[in-house]
């Protein structure tokens, strides 16, 4: 489990296909101090370390993904050099900063607008309908790793004209400098793709509250 508290930035060192896919990452955590089959967030995805170690370049810790998370996830999108929000799991005692994230990825959300907010930056997420039924202001989202408050959501319209698109659901979130600046969250512009975890709370209302 995790809290959507990102700690750290992590760079993929290189990456390896052989069935799955091997990533490598740079960390500035100790890797002496994570152990082998550990749980850490990358981006949102709860991953599990198979090896790590420390070079001339720094600490690094390698996971393996598989064809399924890569389809489901925009971790089919890293490359040599692409930036991830890290956060290493919860343990009993720590502090509960976010809220109660599991790490296994619900969806892609797309930016669809970023604009100034006072001091901070008002970012627009489109997301499928199907996904968005679980998301309501003032709830609490995960996006590529970092819990978020959602300030408003607006359904949309099929973008088709005969109906036949799905409908989509934009909502929006405030991200202040000082998240901006230790997340990757200061590099991203519009159109990009981002991971989206929906509150499991709300999972298990929805699910209580369905009918037959």
């Amino acid at each position: 489990m995790f809290t959507g508290i990102v700690t750290d930035v992590g760079r993929v060192r290189s990456l390896q296909k052989r069935g799955d896919v091997r990533f490598v990452i740079g960390t500035a955590y100790d890797a002496g101090s994570i152990d082998l089959g550990a749980s850490i967030a990358c981006s949102g995805c709860c991953l599990t370390v198979v090896e790590k170690g420390c070079d001339k370049e720094g600490d690094w810790f390698a996971v393996d993904v598989s064809a399924e998370s890569l389809d489901c996830t925009t971790l089919g999108n890293w490359t040599s050099g692409s930036r991830i929000n890290l956060e290493r799991a919860l343990k009993a005692g720590d502090e509960l900063g976010g809220h109660i994230v599991s790490g296994h990825v619900d969806g892609v959300a797309r930016i669809v607008d970023i604009r100034p907010d006072g001091a901070s930056q008002r970012f627009v997420f489109e997301a499928s309908e199907a996904l968005g039924r679980f998301i309501a202001p003032k709830g609490s989202v995960t996006l590529d790793g970092t819990s978020l408050t959602v300030n408003e959501v607006e359904d949309m319209p099929a973008a088709g004209a005969d109906g036949a698109n799905e409908r989509r659901t934009r909502f929006g979130v405030n991200i202040i400098p000082h998240t901006q600046a230790v997340t990757t969250w200061g590099m991203v512009k519009a159109g990009d793709p981002v991971n989206l975890e929906i509150d499991m709370l709300a999972r298990y209302v929805a699910r209580l509250v369905q009918k037959d």
